[in-house]
């Protein structure tokens, strides 16, 4: 269980924020909550001893405090998961509440539960982003709803639009990536199914105890245990790539818009050069640009590891950690430098007057000012 992130990159990436969320730290806190609260789910139907909880509460307290999630990172390689040696080392300092820790659970109970708290921890950031990034656009639409720029297809110049149409587009594909993100997160379930999915260590009680389990932890409650039904984390990693491609979208505009002989934005703090000291480089959105081609693979890694065989996958349930907290660092990382992009985006009408006159010095009448008040009015 390493820790997260890319070491100095991960600032200039625009990860660092989101690496915080799924770091070694993170996950270890996360584990040991999921097993606190599956001892309190358990007692609460009778499966142990209601008062041996408090015996894992005090456990679970001084492991969060005093264990090194190297150190446990270290002992999960024998057993391919963290969660073996969490129990065992839980058990042992929980003394005469041992019975009461991991309750008719097996390891990938706790391990995907853990990961839907880190998940939607993550998601709150890389959400809080997105939205930041689509007020940003929406305020460039509004303020220049009738600026005219001319439109480029093929990467030729091709008829009149304004820029706040331009910027409209923008705020409407941030707008529906970050629902859509929302939404995926919201619906992620409790994971508890026991050994072989079957609830058969907790019987009579065990879909009472998923339930109060999903309820103590604030989740949604599962149908029947995902152990090895990953449409759920195939829709998460589709949702993330999409998040990721529309903040790319926006990023390459602006990269296209801002060239010397373009010059029709710039962002409010540009790079400069090592060597040239006239650039002005549009440093957030070409980082933004590269996290987000991060994405793309890490969404074909997680769906091709979809094919989880029987009631335990033998390696692509392994493959799922890494991928998706990579990926949550790649949209998280595009979106967080696509804002820095855009809040303060100057814009200069005067290139944009210039460049539309080459081909179109007498614009006709258009319904971009229309569609520019549609996309507002109707902003999630």
């Amino acid at each position: 269980m390493p820790d997260t992130g890319i070491g100095m990159l991960a600032p200039l990436l625009g990860s660092d924020r989101v690496a915080r969320t799924v770091d070694a730290v993170a996950w270890l806190t996360a584990l040991i909550d999921v097993e606190v609260a599956l001892s309190h789910a358990a007692a609460a139907h009778g499966l142990v001893d209601a008062a041996a909880v408090a015996h894992v509460e005090r456990a679970a307290a001084a492991l969060r405090a005093d264990l090194d999630p190297a150190v446990l990172a270290g002992e999960a390689v024998e057993g391919g998961n963290p969660v073996i040696p969490l129990a065992r080392r839980l058990r042992a300092a929980a003394g005469p509440g041992a019975p009461a820790v991991h309750p008719g659970a097996t390891s990938q109970d706790v391990m995907d539960t853990a990961l839907v708290l880190l998940v939607r921890t993550a998601a709150d950031v890389i959400g809080d982003d997105l939205a930041a990034c689509a007020d940003a656009a929406a305020a460039l639409a509004a303020a220049h709803r009738d600026t005219p720029a001319i439109a480029r297809t093929l990467g030729q110049q091709a008829l009149p639009t304004t820029f706040g149409l331009v910027a409209a587009g923008w705020c409407a594909g941030l707008d529906r990536a970050r629902v859509q993100l929302g939404s995926v997160v919201a619906a992620l379930p409790v994971q508890f199914g026991g050994s072989a999915g079957t609830l058969a260590a907790s019987y009579p009680h065990g879909p009472a105890v998923a339930d109060a389990l999903a309820d103590r932890l604030g989740l949604p409650r599962q149908d029947v245990p995902w152990h090895t039904e990953r449409t759920r984390i195939g829709e998460l990693a589709a949702a993330l790539g999409v998040a990721a491609g529309a903040c790319a979208k926006v990023a390459t505009d602006v990269v296209l818009l801002s060239a010397t002989e373009v010059g029709e934005v710039a962002e409010a703090a540009p790079g400069d050069s090592s060597s040239m000291p006239h650039k002005r480089n549009p440093i957030a959105a070409i980082t933004a640009r590269a996290s987000a081609r991060r994405a793309p693979g890490l969404v074909a890694t997680l769906l091709a590891a979809s094919d989880h065989e029987h009631q335990r996958a033998a390696g692509p349930w392994h493959a799922e950690w890494p991928a998706l907290t990579d990926l949550l660092l790649a949209t998280g990382g595009a979106a967080a430098r696509l804002r820095v992009s855009l809040v303060g985006l100057g814009v200069h009408p005067g290139a944009m007057a210039r460049n539309l006159a080459l081909t179109s010095p007498d614009p006709a009448p258009s319904h971009a000012g229309d569609l520019v008040d549609r996309v507002l009015a109707r902003r999630p």
